[in-house]
């Protein structure tokens, strides 16, 4: 079902690649004091990790569980074996694993191409990225939780997905953005998940990255008790 919806599945596997490879056309990925001696592809691909993460967690599966919803599905497997948390656990997994193959193609275009550098520890990068996405899909979650049907759950996801992506440097590099622009994009979950990827990516410590990894554990927390406390199986 999945690989049956093109919109996701083009922004996924796709979009991010185009986006790389367009602006590694255009400035190259040659080391510029702007970005602290790294290239602009080098630059971009952890950040680029919080748009893979947004069009799953933002996108896919809250509009998914909606569209379960309307239909009545939910409803039916409530009349069946299946309990609840695997039809929620179900979802995950499929959104968790196509976000790890958006990554990885997104990587392998960036190698193969640009020749990008990764001078971080790879544990730490696994562990920010599936912590992320995990803050982020409770986000999800919530959406999935209030929202009644699938016009409005549309609305709201696109309302909240194209400013994560906009305005968290998760597609413009964040080092260029105004400094009020950069101010008020911290209140963005996103905008923490490239910070704490960026941090790992380029050889910090996990413990250097702790003021974004805070803020997305509030994250996690909150929506995740506000979801358990509002979801409905039927509209």
């Amino acid at each position: 079902m999945f690989f049956r919806n093109f919109i996701n599945m083009f922004f996924l596997l796709v979009f991010p690649s185009l986006l790389i490879l367009l602006f590694g056309s255009i400035y190259g990925n040659d080391p510029s004091p702007e970005f602290y001696g790294y290239g602009t592809v080098d630059i971009s691909v952890p950040a680029y990790a919080g748009m893979v993460i947004s069009i799953t967690g933002l996108m896919n599966l809250p509009l998914t569980l909606c569209e379960y919803r309307e239909k009545k599905i939910l409803k039916r497997y409530k009349a069946t074996p299946i309990q609840p948390l695997s039809v929620i656990l179900s979802q995950f997994i499929v959104n968790i694993l196509m976000t790890t193959i958006g990554m990885l193609l997104l990587v392998a275009v960036a190698k193969v191409v640009f020749g990008f550098r990764f001078q971080g520890n790879l544990g730490a990068v696994i562990l920010v990225f599936y912590y992320s996405a995990l803050s982020l899909y409770s986000l999800g979650f919530l959406i999935a939780s209030l929202i009644p049907n699938m016009k409005s759950a549309t609305a709201i996801a696109n309302l909240i997905y194209f400013p994560m992506i906009f305005l968290t440097g998760a597609t413009i590099p964040f080092e260029l953005m105004p400094e009020w622009l950069q101010k008020v994009a911290q209140v963005l979950p996103v905008t923490h998940i490239v910070k704490a990827m960026k941090t790992v990516w380029f050889g910090d410590s996990l413990w250097s990255a702790w003021p974004s990894l805070l803020v997305l554990t509030g994250f996690l927390v909150v929506c995740s008790a506000l979801s358990l406390r509002f979801f409905r199986w039927e509209s």
